[in-house]
Parts: C-alpha cells; sequence; structure tokens
C-alpha cells in the first residue's frame, strides 16, 4: 500500500468517527433512574413481587376462614320404587319414597379454641308407602324440620388453627424481607454494571484520544521520513501504532455495546435502546463509625429477622412432631329441636328436643419410642438454627469490620491515583515535545501514551472502589453514611 492510499484510508476513517451516525435519539440514564427502571422491569424484583402476592392471598383466604361461613345444600327431589323382602317376618314389601330437602348452616370457626359452633337447620319433605303382601300397606305423608346447634371442641391438644395463621403471617412477612433484600441486592447488581458500563466507555473514550494523537505523530513522522530526518524504521513503528490504535477503538466499541446490553437486560430495558450514561465521579470523604454502624446492623438487619422466622417455625413443626401419637380427646354437643307434622305450618305443634354430647379420647399405649425420637430431632434441629443466628450475628460483625477497614484505605489510594495521573500527563507532555525533536522514539513515546492511559483508568476505578465501598456498607448496616439517615425500603402494600 502506498502513502498516498494510506493517508486517504486515514482521511476516510477519521471522517467516519466524526460525522453522526444515523441512530435513534440517546436515553439519558443516571444510576438513580437506572434503579428506577430495575424495580418495575428487573426479572428478579418481579419474582419477589409475585411471591409476595402468592403469600398475601393464601393469607387473605385463611383470615377470611375465621368468619362466619354461610351455605345452602338442596335436594330438591328424590323418587325410589323397591321391592324388598323383610327376613324377619319373612314377607315380600314393596315401599315407594319421595322425598325433598333442603339444609341451611352457619359454620363459625373459634380462633381462640381451634373449635367450631354451627347453628343448622335442615327442612324436608317426605311421603312413604309401603305394601306387605298379605297384611295390606301403610303410608306417611309429613312435613318435618330439624334445627339445632352443634358444638365441636378439640382438648388436650395445641390450637392448630391459630398456628396455621400464625405461619401464613410469617411467611407472608418473609416474602416481604425476601423482597427488601432482593431490592438491595439489586442496587449492588446495577450499580456494578452501571460502573462496568461507565468503564468501558471510559476506556473507549481513551482509545480514541490515543488514535487522535497517535494519528497527530503518524503525520509528523511521515513528514520528517519524506524529509529526511528521520529512518524509515521509524515510519514503519509509527504505521504499526496507528493500526493499533485503530484496533483498540474497535475492541472498546465492542466491550461497550456488550457491557450495555448486560446493564440494559438486567434492568429490564429494551436492548435496542441507544442510552446515554450521566454520572460525576468524584470522593468525598465520608465517616463511618463502626460501633453505630454494628449496632444499628444487629438490629436492623432483615436476615437476622428472616433466621428468627425459622427459629418460630421450627418451634410450629415441633408442636406438629408432639402431636403424632399423643392423648388427645374431641368433644361434640348438639342441642335443638325437632318437628314434625302432615300439616306445615303445624311442624312445630309438639316439638322434641334432640340433645348429643359424644367424647372421643385418643390414648396412646405403646409406639416403641417413635415420638420421641422425632420429637429430639426437631428439638436438635432449633438448637441449630439457634447456632446459626449466632454465627450469622458473629458474620455480620466481621463483614462490616472489613468494610471499615476497606473504606479507611479508600481516599489515600484515590489521591494517589490522582496525582498519577498529573503526573503521567506532564510526563506524556514532556517526551512528546522530545518525540517531535528527534530525541525519543516512536516506541518510547508509545509507552508513555499507555502509561497515560492505564493511569486514567486506575483514577477511575479508584473512584468506583470507593462508591461501591460505600454502598456494601450501606447494605451492611441498612444505615445510608453519605445522608446520615437509614435506609428506608417501601414494601409493596397489602
Amino acid at each position: 500500500m502506498t502513502n498516498n492510499n494510506k493517508i486517504i484510508l486515514l482521511i476516510l476513517f477519521l471522517a467516519m468517527l466524526s460525522s453522526p451516525a444515523p441512530t435513534l435519539a440517546q436515553t439519558p440514564m443516571t444510576l438513580e433512574s437506572a434503579m428506577a427502571i430495575a424495580e418495575k422491569g428487573s426479572p428478579s424484583i418481579q419474582r419477589s413481587l409475585m411471591n409476595i402476592e402468592q403469600y398475601q392471598y393464601n393469607l387473605i383466604a385463611e383470615r377470611a376462614s375465621l368468619k362466619s361461613r354461610f351455605s345452602l345444600t338442596l335436594d330438591p327431589f328424590s323418587f325410589s320404587n323397591n321391592r324388598r323382602f323383610d327376613s324377619q317376618f319373612s314377607q315380600w314389601f314393596t315401599n315407594i319414597e319421595m322425598f325433598s330437602s333442603g339444609t341451611f348452616r352457619v359454620d363459625q370457626p373459634i380462633l381462640e379454641t381451634d373449635g367450631t359452633i354451627a347453628l343448622i337447620n335442615t327442612f324436608s319433605w317426605r311421603s312413604n308407602e309401603t305394601e306387605i303382601a298379605g297384611l295390606g300397606g301403610n303410608s306417611n305423608r309429613a312435613f318435618y324440620n330439624n334445627l339445632y346447634l352443634a358444638i365441636s371442641q378439640p382438648i388436650f391438644t395445641f390450637n392448630r388453627r391459630k398456628m396455621q395463621l400464625n405461619e401464613l403471617e410469617l411467611n407472608y412477612e418473609n416474602a416481604n424481607l425476601d423482597y427488601a433484600i432482593q431490592r438491595l441486592q439489586l442496587e449492588r447488581t446495577i450499580t456494578g454494571q452501571f460502573f462496568d458500563v461507565y468503564l468501558a466507555q471510559l476506556n473507549l473514550d481513551i482509545a480514541q484520544e490515543e488514535l487522535a494523537n497517535t494519528t497527530k505523530n503518524f503525520d509528523i513522522v511521515k513528514n520528517k521520513v519524506e524529509a529526511g530526518l528521520l529512518a524509515k524504521e521509524e515510519f514503519y513503528q509509527a504505521d504499526l501504532n496507528f493500526a493499533n490504535a485503530q484496533l483498540a477503538v474497535q475492541d472498546n466499541e465492542l466491550a461497550l455495546a456488550n457491557a450495555e446490553e448486560a446493564f440494559k437486560r438486567e434492568i429490564g430495558m429494551n436492548l435496542d435502546e441507544d442510552i446515554q450514561l450521566i454520572t460525576a465521579l468524584e470522593a468525598t470523604p465520608i465517616v463511618v463509625d463502626l460501633e453505630k454502624a454494628i449496632d444499628f446492623a444487629l438490629k436492623s438487619r432483615m436476615e437476622l429477622r428472616q433466621r428468627r422466622i425459622n427459629i418460630e417455625q421450627s418451634f410450629f413443626e415441633l408442636e406438629r412432631t408432639k402431636s403424632q401419637n399423643e392423648f388427645r380427646a374431641d368433644l361434640q354437643l348438639t342441642l335443638g329441636i325437632f318437628g314434625d307434622n302432615e300439616v306445615f305450618s303445624k311442624v312445630y305443634d309438639r316439638p322434641t328436643q334432640n340433645p348429643s354430647v359424644g367424647l372421643q379420647v385418643n390414648v396412646p399405649i405403646f409406639d416403641w419410642g417413635e415420638r420421641k425420637a422425632r420429637i429430639n430431632a426437631q428439638t436438635v434441629s432449633m438448637r441449630t438454627q439457634r447456632l446459626e443466628l449466632q454465627e450469622d450475628q458473629k458474620q455480620i460483625r466481621m463483614d462490616i469490620r472489613r468494610a471499615y477497614r476497606s473504606i479507611q484505605t479508600q481516599m489515600p489510594r484515590i489521591e494517589i491515583a490522582k496525582k498519577s495521573v498529573e503526573n503521567a500527563e506532564l510526563t506524556y507532555e514532556i517526551n512528546l515535545e522530545r518525540y517531535v525533536n528527534g530525541d525519543l522514539t516512536g516506541i518510547q513515546l508509545n509507552q508513555f501514551q499507555s502509561q497515560l492511559s492505564n493511569n486514567k483508568i486506575s483514577y477511575a476505578q479508584a473512584l468506583i472502589n470507593y462508591k461501591t465501598q460505600l454502598l456494601d456498607m450501606k447494605i451492611l448496616t441498612l444505615f445510608d453514611w453519605e445522608k446520615q439517615q437509614p435506609v428506608s425500603i417501601a414494601l409493596p402494600t397489602n
């Protein structure tokens, strides 16, 4: 390729970089707006919200089951005509029966005692005719009504209905805690990917800056070689540097596109939508009180509340285990009146009281130690849960102290990185002048250019590390140290 052709290609390439591409309008994106989009569109958040909704409906259903339940059962018409044999009298008889009935009942569960009280009324009409061979026939047509109060009460056992309600309430609370934890984890993920895109954009900007510098240096070397002031080897090196700079721009464009797509997918955004990140990276020293951080975390961390919920649920499971082969009694009591008459209006002219009392007792005798072994196993499980709670508290203290120590080292790192950029810029300017004067080779200048680029990336990474360390401390303690206020997470409303 001749030098003229290379110059033409260079002009075309620079024109492509500088000319606006026919793309869609870019959507400005701050970290806060990304979080707002993610809270509505993130798949992980959507799953947490659906989990909350499921437990909420279960809890609503259970609370509704504690209210009075009204039911009506109808048997409008029944007819039968049967020929039967009476073995007692050794006679055949024919029975014709017509029947109509309806039962209305009101059931009211009793939460405090796990019993049930029901008011039941059964109204019927029956027509019955019987013909016995050689003895004639008999018939009866009458209305009858049975109104009674029924009480069912288990005794010497635990309250299953109240326990089930408590379990559903704990499950619903746990689902809300899961959502809050997922929300904090999402903030960490979105922040990390947001800064990944930012770094990719910064790398592209630096690569484009290097390309511009390399292009300028290429022109200088070309002119000097043509004037006989430099050896052709310098032109070959400048040409190689130019090609590497072009390739670096292409690589960073691909890296930016990949980072943007991963970011847009995480927040639930259309992959084809064009975005432009807006952020101001700066480091303001933040004071973190270690003792306050630990104390606040131990009182506020949702994972600890979840562990306590697990312990409470283990207690419920222990109660169920104890109920296996347990001594238990069930009391059944009914009290009401029964009336029948051929005339509807006289059904209760001669009412009959029909009280009944029943007691059923289950007395376990011998189960080969099964119940005791199951109780011991569940007791060990509860001790394990308590031990894990203690270990979680220790881990929280360790994590906060580790994050605290890391934060203390970030500001000195940032100052060093900032000073390194300033020094690298001055060094590059000095050596660029030496390169123009012919006192430095292209390889040496390229090394100073790479040093400057690496220091810029290191400085940006130091600022990002400081931001992410503060975010980690915020998540670990549920306290925003930049705003000096507790973290408030809006939970879904009932």
